[in-house]
């Protein structure tokens, strides 16, 4: 096969869960794929962030000078892999236009893009310029899928809500798990972790929640703790972005949280790696991806039941409704007053963890590639 794939969200510096699926995927793929051409499409807008490259695989640069580009690439990135004359062409990133003649595949990552633009807006900080960009990615996903003939997720819930609000074929909507990335392991030297301690003046102890993620239902649990468990604790939010929540800013204020803004990769290591809990009261997720990632540290895991997370954790973590501030309290105490409790979800979760491997991904992704363009062969 003449496989492309759309690999700009590894040229814009870029965070988070797609970038995240990307970058592993990505390089998995193309050591399963050595008998296949693949053509990988990027922009100019920063260095590829694959630094070696086997025969196999060659890069097309699209010019970037502006936002502008990013657009205009958009639009116009499948004439550039018309004449590549691919079988398949693979949009990672919720959208995309392939060429005639190609089988297009997009992985969707969740529902979000697809729900009515209102709803989409409901949930967001209402500035210019985010109403416009949602704007841009919900029309441009809504496009894309009526020409998709394939779409890859990251869960069986998020097939079925992808099917639900879209109207896409079920039967077209294939599941394709996550995994951990191989830097997140539990951290059990002590300098280490005392170092991470003493940059970021961490308490003894604390429970680690991001702050993007329902943080009101954190600290609304955290208060209803009984105060010897929050004696000498606090709450450790992180966030790849500085601009977070009033609720976030408050529990700073007032001792009881601390914020670390983008704190890097080995330092969130160590951060899953220290914590008492891992509390995540999501509440939509097309996958959850820092669930297994707390897991595989060794953090036992206090998450909601929304979304995807019951079927990522698969029993390792202790559940409840996303808004249920008492529940998570009690989640909370059990793991903080019971160490056979925190000992048992830990070792639930080392499990639950090792179940995922990025060359599994990548070999159920080129699969699926295999199946679309075979389906293709045949109806020809």
């Amino acid at each position: 096969m003449r496989i492309g794939i759309d690999v700009r969200y590894l040229c814009h510096g870029l965070f988070g869960g797609v970038h995240t699926y990307v970058a592993n995927f990505v390089p998995a793929l193309l050591d399963a794929a050595v008998d296949h051409q693949v053509y990988l499409y990027a922009d100019t807008k920063s260095p590829l962030e694959l630094p070696s490259l086997p025969d196999h695989v060659t890069v097309r640069r699209l010019c970037w000078t502006s936002p502008i580009s990013s657009i205009r690439n958009d639009l116009l990135m499948h004439r550039q892999m018309s004449r590549d004359r691919l079988d398949v062409v693979h949009f990672p990133a919720n959208y995309g236009f392939g060429p005639r003649g190609s089988r297009t595949v997009i992985t969707l990552h969740d529902s979000i893009n697809v729900l009515p633009l209102r709803e989409i807006i409901r949930g967001h900080r209402k500035t210019v310029r985010s109403i416009a960009m949602m704007s841009y990615l919900h029309h441009c996903t809504k496009a894309a899928l009526r020409r998709a003939d394939l779409l890859l997720t990251v869960s069986a819930h998020a097939a079925g809500e992808i099917a639900r609000v879209s109207g896409f074929d079920r039967a077209r909507i294939v599941p394709v798990p996550h995994a951990p990335t191989g830097d997140f392991r539990r951290i059990e030297d002590g300098a280490v972790v005392d170092d991470v301690r003493r940059r970021h003046a961490l308490p003894p102890s604390f429970i680690l929640a991001d702050a993007l993620k329902n943080p009101a239902a954190v600290v609304s649990a955290w208060r209803l703790l009984s105060p010897s468990l929050r004696r000498e604790r606090q709450i450790v939010f992180f966030s790849r972005v500085p601009d977070t929540l009033g609720v976030v800013q408050e529990a700073v204020a007032r001792g009881e949280a601390r914020l670390l803004v983008r704190p890097t990769r080995e330092d969130l290591v160590a951060l899953y790696s220290m914590a008492d809990a891992f509390v995540f009261p999501s509440w939509i997720e097309g996958f959850g991806i820092p669930v297994l990632e707390a897991m595989t540290c060794g953090a036992p895991v206090v998450a909601s039941d929304r979304g995807s997370i019951p079927e990522v954790a698969g029993g390792a973590a202790l559940l409840s409704d996303a808004d249920d501030a008492a529940q998570i309290a009690r989640h909370v105490a059990r793991v903080l007053e019971d160490p056979a409790e925190a000992a048992e979800l830990r070792r639930r979760g080392f499990a639950r963890a090792a179940q995922f491997s990025w060359r599994d991904t990548a070999q159920r992704i080129l699969d699926a590639y295999e199946a679309t363009v075979s389906e293709k062969r045949v109806g020809a």
